[in-house]
């Protein structure tokens, strides 16, 4: 096709972000310099009808009640959804202009996936091996996106292939752009379809038709994710929104009158914006779940079955629907199964689960002697390092964050009894690096895009092992290297055996003493009845699936040895623990991410 032949050859002749070349007539989306002299709009062919120069953009920056888009064409009626509007320099500028770079994903090559289902297509290894459109193409390169993360390689095809899926990959893996990608691909090209006929869009019209619904369990998710679709939804028709509780709800009503194609929303707020008849499932095509685990175990299933099953929503087996975590258990698939019809489970290794970009320490710390070894740890880590520090009450984080405070340290807290204009302003203040110490409770765990996070502490170790899997995945996320340090005790002996898994499959240091308590909590070592919940670098199997049963495709699966993790490695047992090897460790670690030596990284353990 057109589109396949222009984007097979494109060349990036202003080599500024290392993606594939890219020709003269796609320079629009690309180097500012050669947009006036573009052929890119000049040739547009009989479709066009020539109403690009007439376009009404309204552009507002979204505040906290989440207002704000990446563009808005007042006439979203138009007939050819798959040609790009007219560039915004200054909108461009802000959208794309804090994008990663540098990012390394060979070394994600090896990490393991498995994709389980019926007629399961075949993964990519470009973005350029399926046809996404000149749209999405030209997003992905402002993103400086150069390849594919395993993630996406399995998921966009799956997809595009109008299959329901299931997905188990670690938050940090790129499956934000796994399922964006993809499902605004094809609203781009099927146009608003039957929506239409309820004028979906329209500027001002009371109640709106979303095609796309993407449901996640917290406010910052949401906002993180409704982020990321302003960036693929520019030079589109189509107007992403985001509704969320603890944010005024008459700010968002006006946001979603001025035009709703995609929605970002918490399941709580989308039920209230339903109910007051300023939303309608009617002509919803796709629906994506994320951090679905979460919302389904930890008490959002009544709402997100009064949103999909008892409104207007088609149903599974007409809607395409796709759920994504980094767990999936058993007993959360099986709740699955009524949203999904014939779906594809994609296993993704844990990123890390095959490299060293996350270095997991678990040492030994009294509850009395915790604010101590914290105090220690911040010393060798330095103090512009950004860190995140887990703890597991409310109560809890507003105390650490005053003795932080008292003790020197620019830190701020978030937790669930801070307003939403308070918890934005914090994570602001971490993104920064005003305030690099984040004292969090588990609201800040699921799926928070924090770029640069060197050092996750579990001051308070979780109650379950998928929280464990999920905090730490705050650092080293897609490529960069990172540090998770746990204090554990008595306390927290019911997770001692899972914590020993995950350790020993990512081939990590074991201290001897949490081997001794593993094999004395060996008759009980899930709340759950579970096992090595983890094995072999994924974070859920699936269910359906026999040993060695048929219908599975798995790829780059490495042998592990589980083996080799050896003594205790300078770290000691309860009160004969000793602190200095481990902060000398927690050194080495920074002098090898900085690059410089030990003898400038001094410090008095």
């Amino acid at each position: 096709s057109t589109i396949t032949k222009r984007f097979g050859t494109y060349e990036n002749k202003d080599g500024g972000w290392g993606g594939p070349p890219r020709d003269a007539a796609y320079n629009s989306f690309g180097g500012r310099n050669d947009r006036s002299k573009s052929a890119f709009f000049n040739d547009r062919g009989a479709g066009s009808r020539g109403r690009f120069c007439t376009f009404v953009c309204r552009y507002e920056r979204g505040g906290f009640a989440g207002g704000g888009n990446s563009r808005w064409v007042e006439d979203s009626r138009e007939d050819d959804w798959s040609k790009p509007t007219a560039p915004n320099e200054r909108l461009e500028h802000e959208l794309f202009s804090g994008s990663n770079t540098g990012i390394n994903f060979e070394k994600y090559d090896d990490i393991p996936v498995e994709a389980t289902g019926s007629n399961c297509p075949p993964h990519i290894e470009s973005f350029h091996d399926v046809d996404m459109g000149e749209i999405i193409m030209g997003n992905i390169t402002l993103s400086r996106y150069t390849r594919p993360t395993p993630v996406q390689k399995h998921a966009i095809p799956i997809i595009k292939s109008k299959r329901d899926l299931m997905a188990c990959a670690q938050t940090g893996s790129g499956k934000t752009a796994a399922f964006l990608l993809p499902v605004l691909s094809q609203i781009y090209t099927d146009g608003p379809g039957d929506a239409l006929q309820a004028e979906n869009g329209r500027y001002g019209r009371r109640k709106q038709y979303p095609i796309s619904l993407v449901l996640a369990p917290t406010r910052e998710l949401a906002l993180q994710i409704y982020d990321e679709a302003r960036k693929f939804a520019y030079r589109s028709r189509v107007r992403p929104c985001v509704v969320y509780g603890g944010a005024d709800i008459g700010q968002q009503i006006r946001d979603l009158e001025r035009g709703c194609h995609l929605l970002v929303a918490t399941p709580g707020r989308l039920v209230d914006m339903m109910e007051r008849g300023k939303i309608g499932l009617d002509y919803c095509n796709y629906l994506v779940l994320d951090e679905a685990d979460r919302m389904l175990d930890m008490g959002f299933e009544p709402q997100i079955r009064r949103i999909v099953e008892q409104d207007t929503m088609p149903p599974k087996g007409i809607r395409q629907t796709m759920m994504f975590s980094a767990t999936f258990p058993k007993e959360i698939q099986i709740l699955a199964r009524d949203f999904l019809d014939d779906y594809i489970f994609l296993a993704v290794g844990r990123v890390g689960s095959t490299s060293e970009n996350i270095t997991q320490k678990v040492v030994w710390v009294e509850e009395t002697d915790k604010r101590s070894f914290l105090l220690d740890l911040l010393n060798a880590t330095g103090k512009d390092s950004l860190t995140l520090v887990f703890v597991e009450t409310k109560k809890g984080a507003d105390a650490l964050e005053d003795f932080l405070y008292h003790e020197g340290y620019a830190c701020t807290s978030i937790h669930g009894d801070r307003s939403q204009r308070d918890r934005e302003e914090a994570l602001h203040q971490f993104r920064s690096g005003r305030c690099p110490i984040l004292v969090a409770t588990a609201v800040a765990a699921r799926g928070l895009d924090i770029s640069n996070v060197k050092h996750v502490i579990n001051f308070d170790l979780p109650s379950d092992i998928e929280e464990y899997v999920h905090r730490i995945g705050r650092t080293g996320r897609v490529g960069n290297l990172g540090l998770a340090t746990s204090f554990f005790n008595d306390k927290n002996s019911n997770i001692t055996k899972d914590l020993l898994d995950i350790l020993v499959e990512a081939k990590q240091e074991v201290p001897s003493w949490l081997e001794s308590l593993a094999y004395e909590h060996q008759h009980k070592s899930s709340s759950r009845g579970r096992s090595k919940r983890f094995s072999g670098g994924f974070g859920a199997r699936d269910y359906r699936q026999t040993s060695g049963g048929s219908g599975s495709f798995s790829s780059n699966r490495a042998g592990r040895n589980a083996g080799g993790h050896g003594g205790n490695r300078g770290f000691g047992g309860g009160e004969e623990m000793m602190f200095s090897p481990f902060l000398l460790s927690v050194v080495h670690f920074y002098s090898q991410i900085k690059n410089v030596t030990y003898s400038s990284c001094i410090f008095t353990a």
